[in-house]
C-alpha cells in the first residue's frame, strides 16, 4: 500500500505533499539533490507532466528516478498531450515499475506554455481520465483487453477553487470522485472565502473525498503578478500583492503570507493535508514545515 493511501485512509496523520522540480537536465545527479532537501519533510511528490505546458523530462521517468531514490511519487497525467492510448500506456508503465499514486488532470492550455503552436489533444477531460484509471483497476483496457493482474491504483484529480463558475467547481470535483478520485490536490486560491465555500461544499457532497489545497512559496511581489497576470485560473487580490510589496522585507512579508494560507487550509472541513510548490528554493522551506509542527523523518 502507498504511504498516500495509507494516511489518506487509514490514519489520523495530515498528508504533505510538494512538487518535485521539472527536470530538464543533470541527470541523476539533479535528481538526488532535489531529493536530498524535501525527502526529510514530505510523505510524497508529484512528478508532473509537462507543467505549465512546458516541456520537460517525461513524467514518467521523473517519477521512477524519484522512487529509485527513496521518495514516493504521486504521477500527474495530463490530458492536453496525450490520447487515450497514451494516457493507459503511461498508467501500465507506472503500474511496471510499482507506481501506484496518479494524478489525472486536464492541463494548462498550450498559450500558457512557450510553444503555442503546439496541437491540443483532449481526447479526454479530467473526469473521463480518472474513468480511465479506476477502469484499468478493474482488470482491463478500454478496449476490453484483460489485465492480469490488474494494477492497484489510488486516484487524485485537481480542481481549482478560486475560479469561477464557484458552484461548477465544486459539482466538477465531486464528478472526478464518482469517477473514481478518492483525493483532490486543489489549484492555489489566494481568495480564502472561496476555499472555505469550495472545501465546504465538496465535504458535504463527498464525505469521503480528501482535500489537498495547496499553497506556493514566493520571495516577492514579481512572482505574485506574474501568476496574476500569466497563470491561466490564478486570480490575487491586488492587497495581497501590496501586503507584499509595500513591506520593509518583501520577502519575510512574501513568507508570513505563505504561513497564513497554510494554517487557515489545514483548518477547514475535509482538508486532510497540504501540498506545496516551492519557488524560493532556499531554508524557507525546513521553516514552513517545522511551524507546521512538522519534524523530519531523518
Amino acid at each position: 500500500m502507498s504511504i498516500v493511501r495509507e494516511i489518506l485512509e487509514n490514519s489520523e496523520e495530515k498528508l504533505f505533499t510538494v512538487e518535485f522540480p521539472e527536470i530538464d537536465s543533470g541527470g541523476m545527479e539533479k535528481i538526488a539533490k532535489h531529493v536530498a532537501r524535501i525527502a526529510p519533510w514530505f510523505d510524497a511528490a508529484n512528478s508532473t507532466d509537462n507543467t505549465a505546458a512546458h516541456a520537460h523530462a517525461s513524467n514518467l521517468s521523473v517519477a521512477i528516478a524519484m522512487k529509485m531514490h527513496g521518495v514516493e511519487p504521486i504521477l500527474q497525467i495530463v490530458c492536453r498531450d496525450k490520447n487515450r492510448l497514451a494516457i493507459q500506456a503511461d498508467l501500465m508503465g507506472a503500474a511496471l515499475h510499482g507506481i501506484s499514486n496518479v494524478a489525472m488532470l486536464t492541463g494548462d492550455d498550450v498559450t500558457a506554455g512557450d510553444e503555442p503552436e503546439a496541437r491540443r489533444v483532449f481526447d479526454l477531460d479530467g473526469p473521463q481520465a480518472v474513468a480511465v484509471a479506476k477502469v484499468l483497476t478493474t482488470g482491463q483496457y478500454l478496449s476490453g483487453r484483460k489485465i492480469n493482474p490488474a494494477p492497484d491504483f489510488y486516484i487524485s484529480a485537481v480542481e481549482n477553487p478560486g475560479a469561477p463558475p464557484f458552484d461548477y467547481r465544486i459539482e466538477r470535483a465531486l464528478k472526478k470522485h464518482r469517477a473514481g478520485a478518492r483525493y483532490l490536490q486543489l489549484q492555489i486560491c489566494y481568495h480564502p472565502d472561496r476555499l472555505e465555500n469550495f472545501c465546504r461544499g465538496v465535504s458535504q457532497g463527498a464525505p469521503g473525498l480528501h482535500i489537498i489545497p495547496t499553497v506556493v512559496m514566493v520571495k516577492n511581489e514579481k512572482a505574485l503578478n506574474f501568476m496574476n497576470d500569466k497563470v491561466p485560473g490564478i486570480d490575487i487580490p491586488l492587497a495581497t500583492i501590496d501586503r507584499v510589496k509595500k513591506s520593509s522585507d518583501p520577502s519575510e512579508a512574501a513568507y508570513q503570507l505563505v504561513l497564513e494560507e497554510s494554517k487557515h487550509a489545514l483548518s477547514l472541513p475535509g482538508v486532510r493535508g497540504l501540498h506545496v510548490i516551492d519557488f524560493r528554493r532556499d531554508d524557507s522551506l525546513e521553516r514552513l514545515m517545522r511551524e507546521l509542527g512538522r519534524t523530519p523523518k531523518f
